[in-house]
């Protein structure tokens, strides 16, 4: 699967279960690590997790490789990494703190299905 496509798809999935203010990014020319970079808000710790197990759910029934996860006990910060595509899923004060569309501004955004 092309990552826009597999970005998408993960940006559906957020909407899906009420994850708010997606963001998708396009990485590739800027990033060693990733392609894409998707940045969702949550209403709180308990829909950060929701998030994130939904994604990996999904991930596992349509073959996605999982490479790990990051934050989830706190639900503060949780990072899911589905190779070229990284997932921030962030509570409203810690997505505004830590600023990660401005981190990477000069990457192109991609249009959601959403």
């Amino acid at each position: 699967m092309v990552t826009v496509d597999k970005a998408r798809l993960l940006a559906g999935w957020l909407d899906e279960k009420q994850g708010t203010d997606i963001v998708i990014m396009d990485v590739s020319g800027l990033s060693s690590v990733t392609d894409a970079t998707i940045v969702v808000s949550a209403r709180g710790m308990k829909h950060a997790q929701a998030l994130a197990d939904a994604l990996l759910a999904r991930a596992a029934e349509n073959s996605l490789e999982f490479l790990g996860m990051e934050g989830y006990q706190s639900g503060e910060w949780v990072l899911v990494d589905l190779n070229d595509v990284l997932i921030h899923i962030f509570q409203a004060e810690s997505r505004e703190f830590y600023n990660i569309e401005g981190m990477w501004s000069e990457a192109p955004r991609i249009a959601s299905n959403a």
